[in-house]
């Protein structure tokens, strides 16, 4: 049996990951990505002041949409049951990462800030993740199904509401809604919960709110 003083220094190495985690997700870097981003494949147009602040906007939601996906799937992963739904949700978290660091180094290249509000969204997403975890795997993984539902609307969305000429940032988002389809299709075949119409129309509302805030502040 583990000695008091391992579990103890367990915990604190936990403690210690997870608070790194915060700090990744509020500050990222565009280095800290896996993967390159899909942006780096096409040269940058010149856009209009208008067509930039309307891109620096969709990006700032789509990163701030990321924010929370990272704290989503950091409560889930430490409430899940099961290892495999554990596993399930760092491979996810990782590829969020990635969209996070992306949106990033899109900021960055329109000269825009991220939300001032996404302190306040990891939070809550925070909040979400470990009680949907703390009821069951199948909640957990139904609440991915559809989160990632009501992203793929938005981002899809955003392909057409951004800039024809700002092809950057159409790659970034055509190749963040690749990949959140694959989690939201991931998660219903491990056993994920679907979730009622209403529910995910109350879901959408909160979103909505969430965009609107984000694109401004």
């Amino acid at each position: 049996m583990p000695s008091p003083l391992i579990r103890h220094l367990s915990f604190i190495d936990k403690s210690i990951h997870q608070l790194d985690t915060v700090i990744r997700t509020l500050h990222a870097k565009q280095d800290r990505s896996t993967r390159a981003s899909p942006a780096d494949t096409v040269s940058e147009t010149e856009l209009t002041p208008a067509q930039k602040k309307h891109s620096a906007g969709l990006i700032r939601v789509n990163h701030s949409g990321e924010v929370c996906a990272q704290a989503l799937y950091q409560g889930q992963a430490l409430t899940a049951k099961r290892p495999k739904v554990k596993k399930q949700m760092a491979k996810a978290a990782s590829e969020e990462e990635d969209h996070l660091a992306w949106c990033q180094q899109r900021l960055n290249e329109l000269n825009a800030q991220p939300s001032r509000l996404n302190l306040l969204w990891y939070g809550a997403s925070l909040g979400i993740g470990i009680s949907a975890g703390l009821i069951s795997d199948k909640l957990s993984l139904g609440f991915v199904a559809a989160t990632e539902d009501q992203v793929c609307q938005h981002l899809r969305h955003h392909m057409q509401s951004l800039p024809t000429d700002d092809v950057k940032s159409h790659a970034i988002v055509k190749q963040m809604h690749i990949d959140e389809a694959e989690h939201g299709a991931t998660a219903l075949s491990a056993g994920g919960y679907r979730f009622p119409r209403p529910v995910k129309r109350a879901m959408s509302q909160i979103a909505s709110i969430m965009t609107w805030l984000s694109y401004r502040i």
